[in-house]
């Protein structure tokens, strides 16, 4: 029994040196190979939403905050957090920001249940999958496909699916992370500054006729708009009317002149 007892003691000590031994090489292991971080990264990091969402273009807040300390990535960077945010890492870094105006995600398609099916599509709820057979059910290939993938990519539940299978979004929600946009298969969803008011509601570059047997609200190319706008900001480019923003004065002659209710005020 007095050798069990021996036994324990030395296997105790063996291991509690080995222990000790360990802790002490942790220790200065962890000093030697310390990483010295700029205190600036930290207080940004503590001004950032926190959400992790990538729309900055980084791995993540901290790596954002790193950029923005370290190469100088620009302090208006975060999406999210906006001007409020931009302001704050100004003010910790000593560098004054310009406010900018505000934009959304803005969907240039009104086709939904205004565009006709080519066939039934039975499968998973994905616009992604959906455009994999034959480029999707729509008969439009430059329109909405109505299956929520923006949906699912926003992490902030700014956007749904209307009842005119068209995505909506919620302002008082959405924070312009832009995750939405970059998830359409069809770039349907493009950004708008809020003094953007008068915008043509499709992306098809189909001809005319085309468009008509397709979408009874998509472009036809016929020019109407172009000839006219007053300010001379509309243009027709391959069947399709642009609007030059910085020109458009929204008298909404254009919207009153347009034969397919394509261009409208929001």
């Amino acid at each position: 029994m007095s050798e069990l007892v021996t036994l324990l003691v030395q296997a105790g000590a063996i291991l509690g040196g080995l222990g000790l031994a360990v802790g002490v090489m942790l220790v200065v292991a962890s000093k030697k190979f310390k990483v010295e971080t700029n205190p600036l990264v930290d207080e940004i990091v503590e001004v950032l939403p926190g959400a992790n969402c990538g729309a900055c273009g980084y791995a993540g807040c901290a790596d954002f905050a790193e950029r923005v300390v370290n190469e100088g990535a620009p302090i208006n960077g975060c999406p999210v957090g906006g001007f409020d945010v931009a302001k704050e890492i100004g003010g910790i870094l000593g560098q004054e920001v310009a406010e900018g105006e505000e934009q959304y995600p803005f969907v240039r398609c009104n086709g939904g249940l205004n565009c006709v099916d080519r066939f039934e599509y039975v499968g998973f709820e994905d616009c992604k999958a959906v455009m994999m057979l034959s480029d999707g059910e729509k008969g439009c290939n430059y329109g909405c496909m109505g299956r929520g993938t923006c949906v699912r990519a926003c992490p902030f539940d700014a956007l749904s699916i209307g009842e005119d299978r068209l995505p909506h979004v919620n302002k008082n929600l959405c924070t312009s992370c832009g995750l939405c946009i970059a998830s359409c298969p069809n770039d349907i969803l493009v950004f708008a500054k809020e003094s953007e008011k008068v915008h043509v509601l499709c992306m098809s570059h189909d001809k005319g006729k085309a468009v008509k047997e397709s979408c009874t609200v998509g472009c036809i190319g016929c020019k109407i708009c172009e000839k006219n706008c007053p300010e001379e900001a509309i243009t027709v480019t391959k069947f399709l009317a642009e609007i030059d923003q910085d020109k458009c004065t929204a008298c909404g002659i254009c919207v009153e002149k347009c034969p397919q209710n394509t261009i409208a005020i929001r």
